[in-house]
C-alpha cells in the first residue's frame, strides 16, 4: 500500500489519539510507503521531520507538485524533475505578475512555481490571463492561496508519475486532502479519503467520485476512516491490531 497525503489540515492534522494511532501504524507497518504530497516547500518538510514522532515518508512532493525529492538521499526524483522544470518559463513569471492588483508574494524559497496570497480584492482573471499567456496553470485553494504552476503540473500529475518510476499499480495507492490544491489528486482516479473539516469546494466537487469516501472525522482520523472504509486497505489495520 502507498499512501500520498496532504500535510497541512490532513496528515498533521485531527485529535491527538487519532494522529498517534496513525503514525504508530506507519512506523510499525513496512508494507505501508509513505508519500507526503504538499504545498510546502522541501526546507519546510525537513524542519517538520526534526520531529521524530512524525514517520518519516520515502518519497516528498512539494511545492504543489512542482518537485519531487526522494527523501532517503535528498536527491530529486529524475527524469521527472527536469521534466517538470522544463515546463517552468523561468523567473520572469514572478516580474510579470507583479502588475496584478491584490496579489501578496509568499516569502518562502520556491522552485517551478510562484505562490501568493490573495483576498477579495485581488484580480484573479488578470492573474489567470497572465498564467495562461505563459503556458502556466493557477491553481486556488483554502480561499487564500493561489498558485501559479507549469502548464499541466500538479499534485496529481507529479503523483502518477513518479508512481510510473515506482512501478506501483493503482489499486495499491490511497489519497488523503482537504484543499482545493489536492482536487487533481481525486481526479486521476485513486481511491482517496476528503477528510473531515475540508474546503467546502473540494467536499463539494468530489461528491460524486464513487472512489472518494467523504470522511466524518478531521485530518489522521479520516485516513483512519478511509483505510478501515475500503477493504483492500483495512487488513492494514487488522494487522496492527
Amino acid at each position: 500500500m502507498l499512501l500520498a497525503t496532504d500535510l497541512d489540515g490532513t496528515f498533521l492534522g485531527g485529535s491527538a489519539a487519532d494522529k498517534e494511532q496513525l503514525y504508530s501504524l506507519l512506523q510499525q507497518q513496512k508494507n505501508i510507503q509513505l508519500v507526503f504530497v504538499t504545498g510546502r516547500g522541501i526546507r519546510s518538510v525537513l524542519q517538520l521531520l526534526e520531529n521524530t514522532a512524525l514517520p518519516r515518508p520515502e518519497y516528498i512532493i512539494c511545492d504543489v507538485g512542482a518537485t519531487v525529492t526522494h527523501l532517503p538521499t535528498l536527491k530529486a526524483v529524475e527524469p521527472l524533475q527536469s521534466h517538470i522544470a522544463s515546463r517552468w518559463p523561468g523567473d520572469h513569471v514572478r516580474e510579470t505578475l507583479k502588475t496584478v492588483r491584490g496579489l501578496l508574494h509568499q516569502e518562502a524559497h520556491q522552485q517551478y512555481r510562484c505562490s501568493y496570497y490573495y483576498d477579495e480584492g485581488t484580480d484573479i482573471a488578470g492573474a489567470r490571463e497572465i498564467a495562461t499567456s505563459l503556458q502556466c496553470d493557477l491553481v486556488l485553494s483554502a480561499g487564500k492561496y493561489l498558485d501559479i504552476l507549469p502548464a499541466g503540473v500538479n499534485k496529481g500529475f507529479t503523483l502518477q508519475q513518479l508512481l510510473k518510476v515506482l512501478a506501483l499499480p493503482h489499486q495499491h495507492v490511497l489519497v488523503a486532502g482537504d484543499s482545493m490544491n489536492d482536487y487533481s489528486m481525486y481526479e486521476t482516479g485513486f481511491k482517496g479519503v476528503v477528510v473531515g473539516d475540508s474546503e467546502p469546494e473540494l467536499v463539494t466537487k468530489t461528491a460524486a467520485m464513487a472512489h472518494v469516501l467523504q470522511a466524518q472525522r478531521p485530518g489522521a482520523g479520516g485516513i483512519l476512516e478511509a483505510m478501515e472504509f475500503f477493504p483492500e486497505f483495512g487488513i492494514y489495520l487488522q494487522k496492527e491490531g
